[in-house]
């Protein structure tokens, strides 16, 4: 008999890639993982992993059990789901791991009124990025991710998880008073091509999206400045350090004086924000009512 507590540990070593890394994504030690995946290879009789460089991966053996295991916790988080809902009481924590804007435009006021709507469900929030806030709901360390499509994040397909889209939106572009373009009702981003760039860190979601615009309108931005603080690349742009694109939400309630704010024609950036689930805990008496409250909050969002 396969025992499902190791199927999680399987999963998590072909996510993170090292023993060490899964260990401490699971709090254990890097000895106790090590330890049950031996017993789980002795249960299944198949060798399930081999070195591959610094890291491991998974045995063509490993790689059928992690598509089974898939399904087994899906299955599991349903069977938790069924069974809170038959105790009845949608009372108890939930921990949302979310990007700094979604929390300030989203996040805050959906705490605001599950906090009248459903008092029983309180909200932990931790700030994240989805490259970050995706593996931390599979690792267990949170219930709920608000995150942002990026190169590289999980499709539609992924069996992990269950995707609610919320919402998309938006880069304005954000230029210094001086230039060329501040006073056009509009920007193309191909007649940025020359300029100097103020940027996200390679990792965030937004420099992604920045890239993938830029690219379609036929150059690589030049990044001199980077910061995944939005003021800070709002100021920047102010006193001419270069042009930026950031997200319209994220410009709301900024000082803008010293800055041109102008939409963008042609190829656009664009950042779609979803909610994410591990696969089978969507319908939980404490997660649904808290995706429902996402979707709600998030319309203001879609109207703009």
């Amino acid at each position: 008999m396969i025992d499902p507590r190791r199927l999680r540990i399987l999963r998590a070593v072909a996510d993170h890639r090292t023993v060490t890394a899964a260990a401490a994504a699971l709090y254990l030690t890097p000895s106790a993982v090590s330890q049950q995946l031996a017993a789980l290879e002795q249960e299944t009789g198949h060798a399930l992993l081999t070195r591959s460089g610094r890291g491991v991966r998974l045995t063509s053996a490993g790689e059928i059990l992690l598509g089974h295991a898939h399904e087994v916790l899906a299955q599991l988080e349903r069977a938790e789901a069924e069974l809170a809902a038959y105790a009845g009481g949608a009372s108890g924590e939930v921990t949302v791991v979310a990007f700094a804007t979604g929390i300030a435009e989203v996040l805050a006021p959906v705490i605001a009124r599950l906090g009248v709507d459903r008092p029983g469900i309180r909200l932990r929030v931790r700030d994240a990025e989805g490259d970050q806030s995706l593996p931390m709901v599979l690792d267990g360390e949170a219930d709920v991710a608000l995150a942002v499509e990026y190169r590289g994040g999980p499709g539609a397909d992924d069996v992990r998880f269950s995707v609610l889209p919320l919402y998309a939106e938006p880069f304005d572009a954000v230029l210094p008073p001086g230039h060329a373009l501040a006073d056009h009702p509009t920007v193309a981003l191909a007649d940025l091509a020359d300029a100097d760039w103020v940027g996200q860190y390679p990792g965030n979601p937004c420099h992604d999206v920045t890239l993938l615009a830029c690219e379609s309108a036929g150059f690589a931005p030049r990044f001199t400045h980077s910061s995944d603080d939005f003021r800070a690349v709002v100021a920047l742009v102010g006193v001419g350090a270069g042009v930026a694109l950031v997200p319209r939400s994220a410009l709301r309630g900024m000082d803008l004086k010293e800055v041109r704010v102008r939409p963008v024609t042609g190829p656009s950036a664009t950042r779609r924000v979803f909610a994410a689930t591990r696969r089978g805990a969507e319908s939980h008496p404490l997660l649904a009512p808290v995706l429902e409250a996402l979707l709600r909050e998030s319309s203001h969002l879609r109207r703009d």
